[in-house]
């Protein structure tokens, strides 16, 4: 097989383009023909044996005019480029695949090798979240015989540590790999679209660079969207970011958001000594199965946090040394402000426009389960697309995209994606909440089992949470899992696979659990479909 690249005139729609794409098809020995009426060109896959006038006498006898632009071999015969923009963990997961499968790489890059997760993000955030449940075990444990005291902080050797570890796991999983793999090129700068087919990189001394890829990946991931607050521009708030590295510990933090990271920071200074009030504009983690939401509230509370829920910030104004928030249920004050009310995708400066690729209204590029775009030969992987926003759902999208550049075929499949909230109790879900398998017009049953019904939890003297399961009604097949529970990221994945491999709860009721384990309550809770645990004995088969 080969492919060629057509440059076409005379579209004016759509309908056009599928014309093109009909004609193209027609030709024996085409294979695919993906059209764009927006870059005006069509990249097709036929047997090396069809002539390149066959396809161009397919496209003019519609009427429109066409010549070729490239003619590329067989990758065993001449190598593809590939442009990716971005080096978090879907672009260098795209740049490896792609030059073993021979591809040549260039990765281009403005900022600090690695992305969001392993800087800014999961990393940090989850030795912050782990130092402080250390800290909140020496003041408030529930053993008796071990003398409980509050911790002495070191906020900045804490950072060290942190920010030590978050190099060494760059320098390991990215700087490395570019210094290893001579297959991939770094160029810094900043990219942007002058067309389809070029790309602009302004560099550091201001001077640019145009590049002609065969194709090009975009994994430019998402950064924090300030919401449009009278008063809060120009004030020294932070963001996760300022958040992860601060060396000193607020008095008062005020926390606005009620999603991911602004319930895990929150939680992480309350355990370090702070004190907390969070303002949620809807209820906590509102995507969610309700109970999740009002679970976790509960024991933040119970933990001493201010949780202020369906409350908008109104106006912030800071003198100096205090915030001053005022909001739809009262005035605030604390010494540091954190915005956590979502992350936007990093599009805006790649003029997206010229190239013809197609953004949904927040700015994240749409693609389709093969991770193209709107335009055959640029593809998109990571927080910048309208996929799920996990690292790793990237890294496994740029696997893919790597793989359908150098002409594989491969499918992202997001059927079953389980996500972690690392909160204490953590959240864990996968798969459908009851109301979500109700709007697919499923006949749903559940079954909520409260931990004090799993005997790790009794034994760890822990019993905050539950565990959902969501079942269809009418074959027994597991639809979803909803998890709030110390470990609920160790119990998920086996949900998960229990619902990808269409598991009915009768199954998972009958499978073998280790007991005296966290997820030995996925059993449980399967077992109640048809029994009462509570008559049951330990570890009951």
């Amino acid at each position: 097989m080969s492919e060629q690249i057509l440059h076409l005139t005379g579209m004016t729609c759509d309908h056009c383009a599928a014309s093109v794409k009909q004609a193209l098809l027609s030709v024996a020995g085409v294979s695919r023909a993906d059209v764009s009426y927006a870059a005006g060109t069509v990249q097709v896959e036929a047997a090396s044996d069809v002539p390149a006038s066959a396809l161009l006498d397919a496209v003019r006898a519609k009427g429109f005019g066409a010549e070729v632009a490239r003619s590329a071999s067989p990758k065993t015969e001449a190598k593809l480029s590939v442009a990716i923009i971005g080096t978090g963990s879907g672009a260098f997961a795209a740049a490896i695949r792609a030059v073993e499968e021979g591809a040549e790489v260039t990765v281009i890059e403005a900022g600090i090798v690695g992305g969001t997760c392993v800087n800014v993000g999961c990393v940090p955030s989850k030795i912050l979240i782990r130092a402080a449940h250390v800290a909140h075990l020496q003041a408030k444990h529930p053993f008796p015989g071990l003398a409980k005291h509050a911790p002495v902080l070191d906020r900045k050797a804490l950072v060290a540590q942190q920010q030590a570890r978050v190099e060494e796991l760059r320098h390991a999983k990215y700087e490395s790999i570019l210094e290893s793999n001579p297959g991939i090129k770094l160029l810094r700068g900043f990219a942007r679209f002058e067309d389809a087919r070029t790309l602009v990189v302004r560099q550091v001394d201001g001077s640019e660079q145009r590049r002609t890829p065969d194709h090009i990946l975009i994994a430019t991931g998402r950064s924090p969207q300030i919401p449009d607050v009278p008063g809060l521009a120009g004030t020294p708030f932070w963001t996760s970011t300022e958040a992860l590295i601060a060396e000193e510990t607020p008095t008062h933090l005020i926390v606005y958001g009620g999603s991911v990271v602004a319930l895990e920071l929150a939680q992480a200074y309350l355990r370090l000594g702070s004190r907390v009030t969070l303002v949620a504009r809807g209820t906590l983690l509102s995507k969610e199965d309700p109970a999740i939401g009002d679970g976790l509230k509960a024991a933040l509370e119970e933990e001493g946090m201010r949780v202020l829920t369906n409350a908008a910030v109104k106006s912030v104004r800071f003198d100096g040394k205090v915030f001053e928030l005022e909001t739809s249920i009262g005035a605030l004050s604390g010494d540091r402000l954190l915005i956590a009310t979502g992350r936007k995708p990093n599009t805006a400066g790649l003029d997206l426009a010229r190239a013809g690729v197609t953004m949904d209204a927040s700015g994240a590029i749409v693609v389709d389960d093969h991770l193209r775009t709107s335009v055959p030969h640029i593809y998109a992987v990571g927080d910048c697309t309208t996929a799920p926003q996990f690292v790793y759902v990237a890294a496994a999208a740029g696997t893919r995209a790597a793989i359908n550049m150098t002409g594989g075929d491969a499918v992202l499949d997001l059927s079953v994606v389980p996500a972690v909230v690392f909160t204490d109790p953590q959240v864990a879900t996968v798969g459908l909440t009851e109301a979500q398998a109700n709007t697919l017009g499923m006949e749903t049953d559940s079954r909520t089992l409260t931990l004090d019904n799993v005997p790790r939890a009794l034994a760890n003297f822990d019993t905050r949470g539950f565990i959902k399961l969501v079942a269809d009604k009418n074959t027994g097949h597991l639809l979803g899992a909803q998890v709030l529970a110390g470990e609920g990221g160790e119990i998920i994945q086996t949900a998960a696979l229990a619902i990808r491999n269409r598991m009915t709860v009768a199954d998972l009721a009958g499978q073998l659990f280790p007991y005296l384990t966290m997820v030995e309550g996925l059993k449980l809770c399967a077992q109640t479909f048809t029994k009462d645990v509570k008559q049951l004995s330990c570890c009951a088969g």
